[in-house]
């Protein structure tokens, strides 16, 4: 039985079989590690356990009330891990399945963010291999997300699995047989007014849903924390500013995604699904809209070629998109509500653009320092025209 001691917990490794022959020798190996490495949270990894009996079951309950220590199992196989659940022993033990390894060589991108990429693996499933998202439980908690949204009527993917992609986390969903809105755009440029149109409508049928503030984060608390994040990095009389018309703002429980740009609206049939739930909060939809200023706009504003290399379109399909999905959002208003509209937008995105390129290193890094000088000089266009930032 090997075992390690990291950051204060105690792993022990259990392999091969432990039944009746054993399961004695097994507990008191298990005691002496606990009384040598006392007040510890012991990690038991199953990862080479090929089988438990009800005597080992036994072991780990014994173990569970005489130390009175938190017991954290993991990497269960899923036979081991059935051995669990039958007897009821899941719900007395933290306990996670082995992740299953896959691969995504050969695979086609149909989706990309700054969180991670979409591949399609078969014709029914698709996985999202996470770049940044490193922990397990971060992931559950997206899966947690979808599966409240879905509830609330939102259109949502919900994941089966997660997996290990190449040594990254990656989650998969079911029944995703068709492109992104992105890719209709591509294939069928010819009929991008009524992609567009469709797309818009569908930001609509989000924002319509309102959700539970109490348990979702509010995105007014979220932006002020980029501003406060940016430092010297902002002028303090615009970040005053900014952060004033930000908490003046009257408390919204319409659903944000937090990154609807069209790659992370996928289908299912005819049916528009989204994907990337881990930013789900609440707030005024102008914390959306500014995403797809962003992407169609921040970001290529300093940079050529931009929206070929992360979108796979040009500027002028680029500039079509934002200007055609936003005048589709604001149906009915007049041009000077819409040009008000637009550059609230606007301004918000400037401060989660600046949070992305000057604190998150997003973008290309000989380009910071522009984007950065072009962004404040924007804000300082643009914010005396402005006495509040609701849309």
């Amino acid at each position: 039985m090997e075992n390690i001691v990291e950051e204060g917990k105690l792993t022990v490794f259990l392999k091969g079989r432990i039944n009746s022959d054993n399961a004695a020798h097994v507990q008191n190996d298990i005691e002496e590690l606990l009384v040598e490495n006392h007040e510890m949270d012991l990690i038991l990894d199953l990862n080479e356990l090929e089988y438990i009996s009800s005597a080992g079951l036994r072991v780990l309950l014994y173990l569970k009330k005489k130390s009175g220590r938190n017991i954290f199992i993991i990497n269960a196989s899923p036979e081991v891990y059935d051995i669990f659940n039958v007897t009821g022993f899941s719900e007395l033990f933290n306990i996670k399945k082995k992740l299953r390894e896959i691969s995504v060589e050969g695979c086609k991108v149909i989706g990309q963010g700054a969180v991670g990429t979409v591949y399609r693996l078969d014709e029914d499933t698709v996985v999202k291999v996470y770049e940044s998202m490193t922990s397990v439980e971060e992931i559950e908690r997206e899966q947690k997300m979808a599966k409240h949204a879905l509830l609330m009527g939102i259109p949502t993917a919900i994941s089966y699995d997660i997996v290990r992609v190449d040594g990254k986390l990656g989650t998969v969903f079911e029944m995703l047989k068709a492109d992104n809105f992105n890719d209709m755009i591509i294939e069928k440029p010819e009929d991008k007014e009524i992609i567009v149109r469709q797309y818009a409508e569908f930001l609509r049928q989000i924002h319509s849903v309102e959700l539970d503030g109490e348990s979702l984060p509010d995105m007014r608390d979220l932006f002020v924390s980029f501003i406060d994040d940016l430092g010297e990095t902002l002028p303090s009389d615009l970040a005053d500013r900014l952060r004033e018309l930000i908490l003046k703002m009257p408390k919204c429980m319409s659903t944000i995604h937090g990154d609807v740009q069209m790659k992370n609206v996928m289908f299912d049939g005819s049916e528009p699904l989204l994907i990337d739930m881990e930013s789900l909060s609440v707030g005024n939809p102008v914390f959306e809209l500014q995403a797809l200023y962003i992407a169609y706009k921040a970001y290529p504003e300093d940079e050529k070629g931009n929206t070929d290399r992360f979108l796979g379109i040009t500027e002028e399909m680029a500039d079509y998109i934002y200007n055609k999905s936003m005048e589709n959002y604001f149906q009915g208003y007049t041009e000077e509500q819409l040009e008000d509209a637009k550059l609230k937008i606007r301004i918000v995105a400037y401060i989660r653009f600046l949070h992305l390129v000057s604190v998150r290193g997003i973008g290309l890094p000989e380009l910071m320092e522009t984007r950065v000088k072009h962004t404040i000089e924007h804000l300082r266009e643009d914010l005396p025209k402005v006495d509040n930032l609701e849309v």
